[in-house]
């Protein structure tokens, strides 16, 4: 009897992994479909970018005669380290900020909540409802008559007030999942409200305010609108040096794709770099 048992067991234990295996195959199949699909846009701007402009035109293929005439007449136009170093003060200032102001406000919402707490958050996201071109007039006179046209300070202002949301409501996500049991501990053993946020808050959860400062740093960096809108050449970065390249004659689009591919190259390096300590960090709380 027993030895009939294993006999029947066998093949179901086979049919079973080869269930999983295609189960599997399938999903790596459809993964790197997505990836692909998704990659295939920038993988061609780059390829552009190595092109002369009558050949990005007029020839759309794969194989061609690469050259750096575009990046070359990119570097003589404008200077990209300017933009560049614009682009990394501003996304990094607002982060920094961003990150200044929720850290507190999330402890006070995840730890210490009121009736109150569900209906400020709902009201923050809220505001990520409101199209960026309805307070423009506003926030263009403001910053006007206080001198903050065209400069670092005024674009590290208004990328910190988009982003507080999204980082708030993160950050309070990873607070939340945290157990309180052991910031009680700390305060039996003396601890106060500072030493509790600085000592054991913040070391326990730095996967998640790791992974929200590099969504932040992401978003500010490729931020059009207000970059557009509020600087001309002082404080401009490189979404400004982008659009630079469009002209009533036309769009260049070798020098486009060139100048692109400079623009996002520094983000995509630290993406990949970080890449692990983003998904950690997302996915932090996830799996008790």
């Amino acid at each position: 009897m027993t030895t009939l048992n294993s006999k029947t067991a066998a093949p179901h234990s086979v049919s079973g992994w080869r269930s999983a295996q295609s189960k599997r195959a399938i999903i790596t199949v459809l993964g790197w479909s997505v990836a692909l699909v998704i990659f295939f846009p920038i993988f061609w701007m780059i390829l552009t970018g190595f092109k002369t402009e009558s050949a990005a035109i007029a020839d759309p293929t794969l194989i061609f005669s690469p050259t750096l005439e575009s990046y070359q007449a990119v570097q003589a136009r404008s200077g990209y380290t300017r933009f560049a170093l614009n682009s990394v003060v501003v996304a990094f200032g607002s982060t920094f900020f961003a990150l200044l102001i929720a850290i507190p406000s999330a402890y006070a919402m995840a730890f210490l909540p009121t009736k109150r707490t569900k209906g400020t958050l709902l009201w923050m996201l809220s505001t990520k409802m409101l199209p960026s071109v309805g307070v423009l007039v506003p926030i263009y006179l403001i910053f006007r008559d206080v001198g903050l046209l065209d400069t670092r300070t005024g674009l590290i202002i208004v990328y910190t007030l988009m982003n507080l949301p999204i980082v708030v409501w993160m950050l309070y996500t990873f607070f939340k999942d945290m157990p309180k049991d052991i910031l009680e501990a700390g305060r039996m053993d003396g601890a106060s409200t500072l030493q509790e946020v600085c000592f054991l808050l913040l070391p326990l959860t730095l996967p998640g305010i790791a992974s929200t400062g590099l969504l932040s740093v992401i978003l500010s960096w490729n931020e059009a609108f207000w970059s557009l809108n509020l600087t001309t050449s002082n404080a401009a970065p490189l979404t400004a040096y982008i659009a630079s390249f469009s002209s009533p004659e036309g769009l260049f689009w070798a020098k486009l794709s060139a100048a692109s591919t400079m623009a996002i190259a520094p983000i995509l390096i630290l993406g990949w770099m970080t890449q692990k300590q983003m998904v950690r960090g997302l996915t932090f709380g996830a799996v008790k």
